[in-house]
């Protein structure tokens, strides 16, 4: 997959999308599709990113291996196996019962033991374990949701979509300062399922 010619250049980040099997997170009918740069359907309503978006939002947190990130929208687990391979630990919600429960499986079948499923509302975030260093959300969202940002760790980072399904979204990259200082910036346009729930 030509990551490289997208501008994804962080080391480490394009060897967690080499060694992660793309294949084994999509329904077994796509499977031949599943190294293409696309977004594929898990069900549900649901999609899987394609790399580059997978990649580009993993490459902008400006991840470290002693991090705690937080993931809104599992989906298939993919996104959450990509960060697996770079940070202490994982959090991520999920608010379909059905598709959480074969991520958590998914997962644990492939050896993620730094990766924690929850069956929730991302809106709330996972208050007990916060504060994150990061959080990345994988579904559009109206606005920047207030407990997420409340739940970042000061100097901590946030890459979210912000838009309505009918319209183009904007990827967005939210820096906590300070508590009540968040510094945003557009990075590009974008298409995601909308984020359920609040």
């Amino acid at each position: 997959m030509p990551f490289r010619l997208r501008g994804i250049t962080n080391e480490a980040v394009l060897e967690a999308l080499a060694v992660v099997p793309r294949h084994l997170f999509v329904p077994e009918d796509l499977r031949d599709q599943a190294y293409e740069n696309i977004p594929l359907p898990i069900g549900f309503q649901q999609t899987i990113s394609q790399p580059f978006v997978v990649g580009y939002m993993t490459e902008v947190l400006e991840l470290q291996p002693s991090h705690r990130v937080l993931e809104i929208g599992t989906g298939s687990g993919y996104q959450a196996a990509v960060l697996a391979q770079l940070v202490d630990t994982v959090f991520t919600v999920e608010i379909i019962p059905e598709l959480g429960m074969q991520a958590q499986t998914r997962l644990r079948t492939l050896g993620y033991e730094n990766v924690h499923v929850r069956i929730g509302n991302g809106w709330e975030g996972w208050p007990e374990n916060a504060p994150f260093d990061r959080i990345i959300v994988t579904a559009a969202a109206s606005r920047i949701p207030p407990v997420l940002i409340a739940q970042l760790a000061v100097g901590g980072r946030m890459v979210i979509p912000v838009g309505l399904q009918e319209e183009v979204q904007s990827l967005m990259l939210a820096v906590k300062k300070g508590e009540g200082n968040i510094e945003t910036k557009r990075l590009l346009s974008v298409r995601f399922v909308p984020m359920t729930g609040e």
